[in-house]
Formats: C-alpha cells, sequence, structure tokens
C-alpha cells in the first residue's frame, strides 16, 4: 500500500491570499501547501479522500492517471469543493467513479452538485455511484476493508479512515474512546496538528502528540498544517523521532 501526501493544508490552504508571514513568503517547498487530502493505492486500486478546492491541481502535480474511488470525510468545503474535476477521470474510464459518504455529506453533495442527480443530465457532468456508509466497516472491493472513524469536529461529526495498518484523521478536536479502540494497533498514523496554540474545532501540537502516545503508531505524519505553525522544518524540530511533518508529494509506503 502506498499513501501519497496530496495536501497537507488548512482551509485556506499555505500560503494564505493577502498573507506575508514567513510561512507563507517561504522559498520552501514544502511550506506550499494545498488543502487536505490523500491519495491510497493498494490492490490495483487508486483511492482519494477528500476532493477540496485544489483536487484538479493535485491530480495533475501528481501525475494521477486513475481514480476509482473517494471517500469524503465530511462536507465543509475545503474537503468536497473539487469534485466537479472526477470528469476526466468518468472521460478516460468510461465508468461512473464509486463515492462514500455519511448521510450528511450525501445531503451536501446533493445540494452542491445538484445537476450530477438531475431527471435530465447535461451532457459531460461528473458520473459517481454513491453510496452510504456509517460507523461500520465496509469493502470497496472483495480485499479492502475500511473502517470509520467517528471524530469530532468541534460539534460536527467526521469520518476518519482505517485502512489495514493506517490510519487517516483530519479535521478531529475529539475522539470517543469507543472510536480510539478502532484505531489500536494501527502502524501508521494520520493526524491533524492545526498549530501550536489551542483551538475550538483542531488539535494543537500537545494534543496531536499526545493523541499519538496513546495510539503508539510506529510513525506518524501531522498534516492539516497552518501557516500559524510555523515552516516545515521549525516545527520538524519540535517533534519527537517517530513523528513527522507530512508535505505536498510526500509517499511513503504503509
Amino acid at each position: 500500500m502506498k499513501l501519497t501526501f496530496l495536501g497537507t493544508g488548512t482551509s485556506q490552504g499555505v500560503p494564505v491570499i493577502a498573507c506575508d508571514c514567513k510561512v507563507c513568503t517561504s522559498s520552501d517547498t514544502k511550506d506550499k501547501r494545498f488543502r487536505s487530502s490523500v491519495l491510497i493505492e493498494i490492490n490495483n486500486k487508486s483511492i482519494v479522500i477528500d476532493t477540496g478546492p485544489d483536487f484538479r491541481s493535485q491530480m495533475l502535480a501528481n501525475k494521477v492517471l486513475r481514480l476509482d474511488i473517494v471517500l469524503f470525510t465530511h462536507e465543509h468545503k475545503d474537503h468536497v469543493a473539487g469534485l466537479d474535476d472526477i470528469r476526466p477521470f468518468n472521460f478516460k474510464q468510461h465508468t461512473p467513479i464509486s463515492v462514500y459518504a455519511s448521510k450528511q455529506v450525501e445531503e451536501a453533495i446533493k445540494r452542491e452538485y445538484h445537476y450530477i442527480f438531475a431527471e435530465k443530465k447535461y451532457p459531460g457532468i461528473p458520473e459517481i455511484s454513491l453510496h452510504r456508509i456509517d460507523l461500520n466497516p465496509f469493502f470497496i472491493s472483495e480485499d479492502i476493508q475500511v473502517i470509520p472513524i467517528e471524530v469530532k469536529h468541534y460539534l460536527l461529526p467526521v469520518f476518519g479512515f482505517r485502512i489495514k495498518n493506517l490510519t487517516y484523521i483530519t479535521d478531529a478536536k475529539s475522539i470517543d474512546a469507543r472510536e480510539i479502540k478502532k484505531i489500536q494497533g494501527t502502524e501508521i498514523l494520520v493526524i491533524n496538528a492545526l498549530r501550536i496554540q489551542s483551538h475550538p474545532a483542531h488539535f494543537n501540537l500537545d494534543e496531536a502528540l499526545e493523541f499519538i502516545s496513546l495510539i503508539q503508531p510506529k510513525k506518524a505524519y501531522l498534516t492539516h498544517l497552518s501557516h500559524l505553525f510555523g515552516t516545515h522544518q521549525e516545527i520538524q524540530k519540535m517533534l519527537p523521532n517517530n513523528v513527522f511533518v507530512s508535505y505536498d508529494g510526500l509517499v511513503i509506503e504503509c
């Protein structure tokens, strides 16, 4: 299984529009962050978690030639706004893209992309096969099981996902003990860490490190990073030996 970080930034991305801070003006390419998303390649399946506003650029930057499945964590724009750009995969593969989403995300998609579901469809619109998911594990193929993990993004329920020994969680502020049990045994953990200061809807650095210490993965990667956190190099110096700052384009074998 291979994981590619397509985007590691927060909802505004980095650099932030109209900001001239040292992070936003950094010349280090690791400080340029699209909105959070990952590509998982496993058993000849290509899976994207979240299609944010940068989806098109992410596909081009990483030379993604095939897309089979989209998993959605939640309905905020920085996670769903790029769904229309699956169309080239429809045209190339001649098949709808399988999309897995909770009831609340499904409702948001049907509102925001109403034309996908119209009775009389406009030519060339995205084609998706929509599958509703809940807290129960599900299979996206005979040999790939996905375990949804519910976290709270302030008060909003958000799904993280575990596939084999990889767990990906973004936009978490709290996680119930019942859901933490699903994560135990994870070897690779990707977890959000917005900044050093506390935030009402996201883990800050201390909270993320405390959670990593609880789970005890072999390796952990921080994502959904704000320009208020610091530069890539500054953040890495703050971390334990098994915790790493993710960056756009980073590829790891799981």
